[in-house]
């Protein structure tokens, strides 16, 4: 089948390949190398994460006074797309090009039909496993709504393109494309079709969110909300629950879907023990971003982050056992809103009202460690509105006053999880163990942690449980691990006052979310 070539001049394009064609074309183009178990390696070069300051939605009138502006969302004017677009344009017109068709969005109701454009073979083959591929009947009807143009050899010249390097990723709502360049790493594709339907669900009354989720054999939906390391991957990946995906989902009137068709898992420290459901799914077809193998064996070696401490594998969801397909479910009756509190003073688990969760979830806070970005030398608090500030056009209380009125639609229960340390901050305290973050988080799913006696923790006002089926009782309240209760105090009230320093940025907000936060005694 040939693809209608929208936004491409006619060349050398291969279109709605295999993936076995993909897997093939990119070895012999030598982008990549065979892992043991068939996975296909690759290296982002000089990029191996998000480059956030380089950004940009086109400043067009339909979304003017729409777009919350700032260092999120960076302006960029029509002008100087048009030129970027232009460049694109030229530069594609003797590449071999990869175009994938398909939709993000399992809802049809709800679904957009993209495009993806690829200078590279394994970045097509990347996108056919993350978004969701038609059916051949769907493919003969498909009309792209949005079209993604990723060409990392492609620079841009910030002074006449008006970008702040030569990386770019820019976003026109009113042409509906994405032009991405100058960087490699495949996330931004993924990323920039979230940041696209962040800004157009809420339109239709759907709500957009960073989250997992899986569904028990009762039918009973859990979301899972956090940033990168907190465990939204891991946690969600259950085998004793059904998979409904592990980052991207919009909550609409008739309950919970799936924004991707496969997985893009952090694996560094990957191990089957840990994660088994995240080892075994990552076979032939998958892709692996700066992960080492054995010279040998090519077996992949998780545990060595020289490369980068963000590896990633990307597999289809039908990899893991057991997930639904198509990703559509009902509506969640419990929220875990995850944090990797490096300071270690936030309890393990702790139930909140409607208030404090619309507060924590304003807030998005969790911890950066050492060593993760350049320049991070010790923990350091960071706060990320909705858990995703990165991938939001609109303000932030627009998504927390939609999830605050499902919370209240639906009786949702929230539960705060830090999976970060205790007995201290890093260095002096441990990591919570797995195994109890799991017991915590299953008692919230299946109800028994709430047949514990719940005491409020004086700073931060959180309702802690005195017992945990699978918990030592001591673990629950993060005072009793400290060795020194004057040094818990001081690092509790360091926290709190960045949370409460954090939360003036957020104006009209109701004063009840607002009281809802830590308290600090004068």
């Amino acid at each position: 089948m040939k693809a209608n070539v929208q936004h491409v001049k006619e060349g050398s394009t291969h279109y709605q390949l295999s993936v076995s064609q993909l897997v093939e074309l990119a070895l012999q183009r030598k982008e990549g190398g065979l892992s043991s178990t068939g996975a296909l390696q690759v290296f982002t070069g000089a990029f191996t994460g998000r480059s956030p300051k380089d950004k940009f939605i086109v400043k067009e009138p339909s979304v003017m006074d729409k777009v919350d502006w700032g260092a999120v969302n960076q302006p960029i004017s029509r002008q100087q797309f048009d030129l970027l677009y232009q460049k694109a344009q030229d530069y594609m017109a003797d590449k071999e090009l990869f175009i994938f068709d398909g939709f993000a969005g399992a809802d049809s109701t709800y679904r957009l039909p993209i495009r993806v454009v690829n200078e590279y073979a394994w970045h097509n083959l990347f996108v056919k496993q993350l978004f969701i591929r038609p059916t051949t009947e769907e493919l003969l009807k498909h009309k792209a709504e949005f079209t993604v143009i990723a060409l990392p050899g492609l620079k841009a010249d910030p002074a006449v393109h008006g970008t702040n390097s030569e990386t770019f990723i820019c976003i026109s709502f009113e042409k509906k494309i994405v032009l991405i360049g100058g960087t490699e790493y495949a996330g931004e594709m993924k990323k920039s079709i979230f940041s696209v339907l962040n800004y157009l669900l809420p339109i239709r009354g759907a709500l957009p969110m960073h989250c997992s989720a899986n569904v028990g054999v009762e039918g009973d939906v859990a979301l899972f909300f956090g940033l990168s390391g907190t465990g939204k991957t891991t946690l969600s990946a259950d085998p004793n629950r059904r998979l409904i995906g592990d980052d991207e989902h919009g909550w609409t009137d008739s309950g919970v879907y799936n924004f991707e068709g496969g997985c893009y898992a952090k694996c560094a420290y990957l191990s089957e023990e840990k994660e088994p459901q995240i080892w075994q799914a990552i076979g032939y077809g998958s892709v692996l971003e700066n992960v080492v193998l054995e010279p040998e064996t090519a077996k992949a070696v998780y545990h060595d982050t020289t490369i980068t401490e963000n590896t990633r594998a990307a597999y289809p969801i039908e990899a893991i056992s057991g997930a639904m397909i198509p990703g559509t479910a009902g509506h969640p009756g419990v929220i875990i809103f995850l944090t990797a509190d490096a300071f270690g003073v936030l309890p393990p688990i702790s139930k909140l009202t409607k208030e404090q969760a619309m507060y924590h979830f304003l807030s998005g806070y969790t911890s950066k460690l050492a060593g993760t970005e350049r320049g991070v030398t010790e923990p350091e608090a960071t706060f990320s509105s909705c858990f995703g500030a990165p991938f939001l056009p609109l303000a932030p209380t627009v998504y927390a006053q939609m999830l605050g009125q499902k919370i209240d639609e639906h009786g949702v229960k929230v539960y705060l999880v830090n999976t970060g340390w205790t007995g201290g901050p890093v260095g002096v305290g441990k990591r919570i163990q797995l195994a109890y973050t799991r017991a915590m988080v299953t008692a919230a799913l299946n109800g028994t942690i709430e047949q514990a006696n719940f005491k409020a923790d004086q700073t931060f006002g959180l309702q802690c449980p005195d017992s945990v089926a699978g918990v030592p009782s001591e673990v629950l309240q993060p005072r009793n691990t400290w060795e020194d209760p004057a040094a818990y105090e001081r690092a509790a009230w360091d926290l709190a006052n960045r949370f409460i320093r954090n939360f003036k940025k957020f104006t009209g907000v109701d004063e009840q979310i607002v009281m809802a936060g830590p308290r600090l005694e004068d």
